[in-house]
């Protein structure tokens, strides 16, 4: 059986690769991080341009309608550029909430415009508490409005409309969509560890808000939207993770010590071959991860987690590798080390911690089982 992308995905992929190799090098994401800007506004508009928040849009909503393994393609090659943009606010999140339980009228009126980029769109799913469930929520939705606050939300700050999760007046939770630019909505900057992607704190004074399809479930949407990100996000880790052994390897064949390169150490040679171990581990879950997410299959949920796991796993030990790997270099603001270890500890947290992930993988096996 063969898991590899096909061969028009793979051309998908040289294309990516060149266009960011062009547009999103480490030094362009160093001045996205070192700047006051929230994401890099020149980059977003060309990956607009190529169409890749089109990509999983039907074509009837005027996408491009393809299949979500091509996402997972561009998802992997984002990652590894590191690029600083919303991509997987607008289009794992928000977009996919729409085109999964918005309404005609709502995907009529916000697809095309997250397909042109008019729109970028987040998700706000978690409150003060570290975990990402909604036991216990505390933003409200009554007479057509929204009140509380969501923290942190991923690209809260820049996106124009938010999936807001909150409760209803019989305390059932649902989903609502929330123009971000209106004045009943606060937005507050959050500082994180990865100041090249946008995080913000949401409040909501009783702001307009519109419920997202007929939906009455709140933990549903959350945990199938969550699901499917969790594989794209998954791919994206994997990008990053490559990025960071690759940024080692050629760091220890230009580093010489003792007359020789540090690569020719034992030492070193363990220790980047455990992170191609890890990499290797975690691409075979994301390869399972695509295939789920691509056929839309029941196994979905052990699939996400996995890839979750795996992938996030994976992608801290590597960046963290790579640190040392350039030793006491590795720890100074001049060199890059950093940026890869900062995405992976926010992308670790971005939409539920390891240790839920953890617990959902548990889950979803005796589910399975007892089925």
């Amino acid at each position: 059986m063969n898991f590899e992308f096909s061969d028009e995905q793979q051309l998908l992929r040289e294309q990516a690769q060149s266009f960011l190799a062009d547009n999103c090098s480490i030094k362009k994401v160093r001045e996205t991080f070192e700047s006051d800007a929230p994401y890099d506004q020149k980059l977003w508009k060309k990956v607009v341009e190529l169409g890749w928040t089109a990509a999983s849009i039907p074509e009837n909503y005027q996408g491009l309608g393809l299949s979500y393994l091509n996402l997972c393609v561009i998802a992997e090659e984002l990652g590894r550029a590191l690029a600083p943009i919303p991509f997987s606010s607008s289009v794992y999140l928000a977009t996919e909430s729409l085109i999964l339980y918005g309404s005609e009228e709502q995907k009529s009126s916000f697809l095309p415009r997250l397909a042109s980029g008019e729109l970028i769109g987040c998700f706000a799913s978690d409150e003060t508490r570290a975990d990402s469930s909604l036991e216990g929520l505390q933003t409200n939705f009554s007479n057509g409005r929204v009140s509380g606050e969501k923290i942190p939300v991923a690209d809260g700050g820049i996106a124009d409309f938010a999936i807001v999760l909150a409760k209803k007046e019989d305390s059932n939770s649902s989903a609502f969509i929330v123009d971000l630019n209106s004045p009943e909505v606060e937005r507050i900057p959050v500082k994180s560890i990865d100041p090249s992607r946008d995080q913000a704190k949401l409040v909501f004074h009783d702001a307009p808000a519109e419920e997202l399809g007929n939906q009455d479930s709140g933990n549903i949407i959350l945990d199938t939207v969550y699901d499917r990100a969790a594989i794209l996000f998954a791919w994206e880790q994997v990008g990053g993770s490559d990025t960071a052994l690759n940024m080692a390897k050629a760091y220890a064949m230009e580093r010489f010590a003792f007359g020789r390169p540090i690569a020719s150490f034992q030492a070193i040679k363990h220790k980047l071959a455990n992170v191609y171990v890890k990499n290797t581990l975690a691409r075979s879950n994301c390869y399972y991860g695509a295939w789920a997410i691509s056929t839309n299959s029941e196994e979905i949920a052990t699939a996400a987690a996995s890839a979750r796991l795996s992938s996030t796993q994976a992608f801290y030990f590597s960046s963290k590798e790579n640190i040392q790997t350039h030793g006491g270099m590795g720890f100074t603001w001049e060199f890059d080390c950093q940026i890869p270890y900062r995405r992976a500890r926010l992308l670790a947290a971005n939409i539920g911690s390891e240790a839920i992930w953890q617990e959902k993988l548990i889950s979803s096996i005796e589910a399975n089982k007892a089925a």
